[in-house]
């Protein structure tokens, strides 16, 4: 039985200082053009700052669901029924499996952050990838929506 609605849906925003440092990187785009004249400086002002918004956005924007029997991080999309038992990671484990315990061959939606993490071992003999690593604010919830659409 795959249920019909999600059971966690999360984004992963950027933090609000990312939107500064776009606000920033628009001023010091104004200020390269400013020998040219005002318009340039405008433009580069708001030309900058649009690039920057841009960035912090399509990178800050990852989405974390589990839904129809599948959870679905960034552009992937995983069913359930191929994942194990969830692990909640904390603040300082997260940190290690980003970092010296990482397996290459891993599926790692990383956001540096959100401190916490949810990994998941791939059950599936024919998938290469040993497991899910998943940043998320709620890990136990994640974790909870895994095994509840797992049946």
């Amino acid at each position: 039985m795959q249920p019909s609605s999600a059971h966690h849906d999360e984004r992963l925003t950027a933090p609000r200082s990312w939107w500064g440092i776009a606000v920033l990187i628009g001023l010091s785009c104004a200020l390269m053009l400013l020998p040219l004249g005002s318009l340039p400086l405008l433009a580069g002002l708001v030309g900058g700052t649009a690039l920057a918004g841009l960035a912090v956005s399509s990178y800050g924007s990852a989405r974390v669901r589990v839904v129809n029997g599948s959870l679905a991080a960034g552009d992937a999309r995983i069913p359930v029924a191929a994942l194990g038992e969830p692990e909640v990671l904390d603040a300082e484990e997260s940190r290690a499996w980003r970092t010296y315990k990482a397996d290459t061959r891993a599926f790692m939606l990383m956001r540096s952050y959100v401190p916490t993490a949810v990994r998941v071992e791939v059950t599936d003999p024919d998938d290469p990838t040993p497991y899910v690593y998943v940043s998320t604010r709620e890990p136990r919830a994640l974790a909870s929506a895994i095994r509840a659409a797992k049946g």
